[in-house]
């Protein structure tokens, strides 16, 4: 991805976020200079902040997600079993935009439709070996009841419906009829390390540097921090 998209991604966004009041907190809104020289290392080490990505693919429109992370603990307060064992994001999937078939191997999570079009997601079960089982039914929690849906089975949510995934399911998603503002409440992330994908591509997007970036990335960090 060009660091001009995704300025202009990043632009978009904030302003789709706030549409429907929710906004970031103020570290969001700092310079690469602003944020190298405060007190960023609870920032950089925990991953918080803006992650734009196309997988690595360059088709951000037909494969990709926004994503920026409020809050996270660290991988060892859950090694520890207390501390900060949760981590929140808002995201934005885009009308007809994949973000592709995955599983964690670690974290369960919430996955909440929070304004816009339907949040549609593709559920498989884990197989014993952790691959795609292809034929067992899968069930999750939707708002408090269990649902039982058919291998690859589409659930659809409305806004302020959400549901439930647990570590090793199987799930892609994208938004229908419309941009979907998405929140995600979880345990720990990590997305360095915890993600499983069932294509051959990248968590992060690769960056041509054809412009100043307005605000880094998570995956800029080590370059710039």
């Amino acid at each position: 991805m060009k660091r001009s998209q995704i300025n202009d991604i990043l632009k978009e966004g904030d302003a789709f976020i706030r549409s429907f009041g929710y906004v970031l907190p103020p570290f969001a809104y700092q310079s690469p200079e602003e944020l190298k020289t405060s007190d960023h290392a609870m920032i950089k080490e925990r991953g918080m902040g803006w992650d734009i990505t196309d997988y690595g693919q360059g088709k951000y429109d037909e494969l990709g997600l926004f994503l920026f992370t409020v809050r996270n603990g660290l991988v060892d307060d859950i090694k520890n079993g207390s501390g900060m064992l949760y981590a929140e994001k808002i995201m934005i999937s885009r009308k007809d935009q994949l973000s592709p078939m995955h599983r964690h191997f670690l974290k369960a999570e919430d996955i909440i439709n929070r304004g816009g079009g339907t949040l549609v997601l593709e559920l498989f079960a884990g197989a014993e070996d952790g691959s795609i089982d292809r034929t067992s039914d899968v069930v999750v929690p939707v708002d408090g009841r269990l649902k039982t849906l058919p291998a690859g089975g589409l659930l659809k949510l409305a806004p302020g419906e959400s549901v439930t995934l647990m570590p090793g399911v199987w799930h892609a998603f994208w938004g229908e009829g419309d941009d979907v503002l998405i929140g995600e409440v979880s345990t720990v992330n990590d997305d360095r390390l915890d993600n499983d994908f069932e294509m051959k591509i990248g968590r992060f997007a690769n960056v041509e540097e054809d412009e100043t970036p307005t605000h880094l990335l998570v995956s800029d960090y080590n370059k710039y921090l």
